[in-house]
């Protein structure tokens, strides 16, 4: 019983984290549903945070993939408005700050501009 509990409280956040993902980049304008397909993934996190697609493949080497993901985290949190605090409660707890930035009131300005992106969903017409 102890067993079939933990799995399904597991699945639970799994599912709770990759909504929140889902909806970072959505409000990024990539596709949500790339956030469950490796590396397609972190290739969209580069383009969320402005950097070319070639940074993929330092990704793959130890200890250069650290110093990328805080490069990262760092691009991203700006993108979004938020500051370097925001930023390292990206790269130490990202189970906790991703879900915020996709369900709270954060929006994403494109890199290297200043304007939001277009909200997601239909548009009302005025």
């Amino acid at each position: 019983m102890g067993r079939v509990l933990l799995v399904l409280i597991w699945l639970a956040v799994a599912v709770f984290e990759i909504a929140a993902g889902w909806r970072v980049f959505d409000k990024a304008g990539q596709a949500g549903w790339g956030v469950l397909i490796p590396i397609y993934n972190a290739y969209l996190l580069l383009r969320i945070a402005g950097r070319p697609g070639w940074w993929l493949l330092p990704m793959f080497i130890p200890l250069v993939n650290m110093i990328i993901g805080i490069i990262v985290a760092l691009d991203v949190a700006r993108n979004f408005g938020k500051g370097v605090g925001f930023a390292i409660g990206l790269i130490v707890v990202p189970a906790v700050f991703y879900p915020i930035l996709g369900f709270g009131s954060a929006r994403y300005v494109s890199a290297g501009t200043q304007e939001a992106a277009p909200a997601a969903g239909p548009q009302a017409v005025e």
